[in-house]
């Protein structure tokens, strides 16, 4: 019999995490359908080109997840956050997808995504201690 090992490795190689991603897509796909994973990623630009706010997702199942949503400190309240989020959901739809998803933390944007129609479906208390992560999501109309 062949023996295993397991190793723990804090900086592994990026094909050795591809394969694991790769046996996961294909097993999960022959269980269900195409993720049709695509990434997603939106720039709010200054004058001069810089970036000053951005989101970063995927669509993927029919979903759109919002992995990160950046607007830099002086322009917030200005609703650039409700646009770019607005821009990832109208992208979204174009791609066939039919909800959102996003999570976010007790000190961070939780009252923002309920400002834009999402919805708490889950939370785990004390990630970080003495804080909560929260799990939203939204359902297009």
């Amino acid at each position: 019999m062949t023996e295993l090992k397991i190793s723990i490795e804090e900086n592994p190689e990026p094909a050795d995490l591809d394969i694991i991603e790769r046996a996961l897509v294909e097993h999960n796909e022959a269980k269900s359908e195409p993720r049709n994973y695509t990434p997603l990623a939106i720039f709010l630009r200054n004058n001069e080109g810089q970036i000053v706010g951005g989101l970063r997702g995927v669509t993927v199942w029919g979903w759109l997840f919002v992995s990160q949503l950046w607007v830099a400190e002086n322009l917030r309240g200005q609703d650039y956050g409700t646009k770019l989020m607005e821009a990832a959901e109208l992208e979204a739809k174009a791609r066939n997808c039919h909800a959102a998803y996003v999570d976010t933390f007790s000190f961070l944007a939780l009252d923002f995504y309920r400002k834009v129609g999402y919805t708490v479906f889950g939370q785990l208390e004390d990630f970080p201690k003495g804080h909560t992560r929260y799990f939203l999501k939204k359902v297009f109309v």
